[in-house]
């Protein structure tokens, strides 16, 4: 299934010059792995929180637009609230049960678009990854949509004054076949995500000690 129109591709096509760009700049962002992405389909992209740099990072790497989900309390925000929603930003409240945002979510994955979670919740302030939420197995679950893995590094030292070398690492997508679509079925895989993504997190951290060269694969 191919992605369906939607109201917020004009606003990518855009926001992928005027954010994108500047963002690749102050980052000298290096991407690995992007070839796994998959080219149509519902799927659910689930990555790291360190910044606020990683929502352009994350972004203009992803080789297709992305439904972010934001916290409720981003989408109040005078102006700002709208403007995220024309990229078709999706809200959730954080820390509690969001039976309206879970369908949502689930529909736009069931639309063929791509989800896009930072399964913590919040911006980690440790540096690294940190314990993953549930929110990015429900949805691949419940619409039997495939889950890309996905780690940033380099964000976590970024400041303006000293800017940071940063990188994106996509894992290949996970399927969940045969888990139960209840709470068991979404602790496994959650499991598995999390340490798909801090898999991806060390293997970043090495690259950056090499120098960052150029066409590596990522670890599965």
């Amino acid at each position: 299934m191919s992605d369906k129109p939607h109201y917020g591709d004009l606003a990518w096509r855009f926001g992928r010059i005027y954010l994108g760009v500047p963002a690749r700049l102050a980052t000298r962002e290096r991407v690995y792995g992007a070839d796994r992405f998959p080219r149509a389909g519902g799927a659910v992209l689930a990555v790291n929180h360190l910044h606020w740099l990683d929502i352009p990072i994350v972004g203009v790497a992803s080789p297709r637009n992305v439904n972010f989900v934001a916290k409720t309390e981003v989408h109040r925000v005078p102006g700002f609230g709208a403007y995220v929603r024309t990229f078709g930003a999706l809200a959730v409240r954080r820390g509690e049960s969001d039976r309206e945002a879970v369908r949502a979510m689930r529909q736009a994955a069931r639309d063929g678009r791509v989800v896009g979670l930072f399964v913590e919740g919040h911006r980690q302030e440790s540096g690294r990854p940190g314990e993953a939420q549930p929110g990015a197995a429900m949805v691949a679950l419940q619409e039997d949509v495939p889950v890309v893995p996905a780690a940033i590094y380099g964000t976590q030292s970024w400041t303006v004054r000293h800017p940071s070398l940063c990188s994106i690492a996509f894992g290949e997508p996970l399927r969940f076949d045969g888990l139960p679509k209840n709470g068991k079925g979404y602790k496994e895989a959650t499991v598995e995500i999390q340490r798909r993504i801090h898999t991806l997190f060390d293997w970043l951290e090495d690259v950056h000690r090499q120098g960052r060269p150029r066409g590596l694969t990522p670890p599965v």
